[in-house]
């Protein structure tokens, strides 16, 4: 993960430097530590094809703080050239949901080990989502309710293809769908690709979204 960087946004310098080479010698990725989070204090470089991650500190913060910070700072990224995901956070189904509404990644909180936050961030550097399943049932649950997703036609998937589907609905990420169904993580990320392409998602949040409202 050389060409990726990790951007960890925060006042907590020191916590943020050890942070920053905890992450640096576990992914392989460029660590970047600031202390303010907009559009210009993360690189704007040429497109790349593997987008870079920006980690935002909400300690200190309430709900409605950290959502005005990611708001006011990248408005809805999920579409950008970064992918952010939040740490230091307190615990709280209605401000996640928020959150994964705005375009979040995942979410870390201050009890999660060193090596959990490891696993996540190359989680989400690798396309996945980082988010409690709990967390995840609740949002397509509401979301689902309150009709915010649009009937799609028919994309004629395969019955593989609705199997590894319902997988990722359910927060599965491509190491443990290769495991259940006895194929090659290869096998399984060429499937999730075909996925995407036949519902025009262009992510697994959205894929699971989709899935809530057609499976």
């Amino acid at each position: 993960m050389t060409d990726r960087a990790i951007h960890i946004h925060g006042p907590q310098k020191l916590q943020n430097a050890l942070l920053a080479a905890l992450l640096a010698r576990e992914t392989g990725a460029r660590c970047l530590t600031g202390e303010n989070f907009n559009r210009q204090s993360v690189s704007n470089g040429p497109a790349k094809a593997a987008r870079d991650l920006v980690l935002l500190d909400c300690a200190g913060k309430d709900t409605d703080a950290c959502l005005e910070a990611l708001e006011a700072g990248y408005g809805n990224f999920s579409r950008g050239d970064h992918w952010v995901a939040l740490f230091n956070v307190t615990p709280s189904p209605a401000f996640e949901k928020k959150a994964l509404e705005t375009g979040v990644r995942g979410f870390f909180y201050a009890e999660d080990s060193p090596e959990q936050l490891c696993k996540g961030v190359r989680a989400i550097l690798a396309g996945e989502l980082w988010v409690s399943r709990d967390i995840l049932t609740t949002f397509f649950l509401e979301n689902k309710k309150e009709g915010q997703i649009k009937k799609k036609a028919d994309p004629k998937l395969t019955p593989r293809e609705s199997e590894i589907l319902a997988l990722v609905s359910a927060g599965a990420g491509n190491e443990e769908i290769a495991d259940k169904l006895c194929i090659s993580p290869h096998t399984v990320k060429t499937h999730i690709y075909n996925i995407f392409k036949k519902i025009n998602v262009p992510n697994r949040l959205q894929a699971a979204l989709w899935a809530v409202k057609n499976l």
